[in-house]
């Protein structure tokens, strides 16, 4: 579990890793008012599920990071996997993802 949790921080503070900058992110995809970013990261060989979900609200931009236990061989596998979890998300949760 702890590796987990490295592997997340690693991913989203830019740290370690493969070299990420070598890889295209993902392209952004609109989903009733939301942005969905999937930003699949490398982890033991696979390509773990996680992305950010965006809005822009009165107040600037509201984000909501997301990660899943699911792992996929390939990267777009994993990013259109974080794409159909992260339109989940706002079908059940809508803004309440934000508080």
């Amino acid at each position: 579990m702890a590796s987990f949790f490295k592997d997340l921080w690693t991913r989203f503070s830019g740290a370690g890793g493969r070299d990420s900058a070598s890889e295209p992110a993902a392209a952004t995809v609109e989903y009733k008012g939301f942005r969905i970013r999937p930003a699949p990261y490398p982890s033991k060989g696979q390509y773990q599920t996680a992305g950010t979900i965006e809005k822009d609200c009165e107040g600037g931009v509201k984000e909501h990071r997301f990660v899943r236990a699911e792992t996929h061989a390939s990267k777009d596998d994993a990013v259109a996997f974080a794409i159909v979890k992260g339109k989940q998300i706002i079908d059940e949760q809508g803004e309440g993802i934000f508080t």
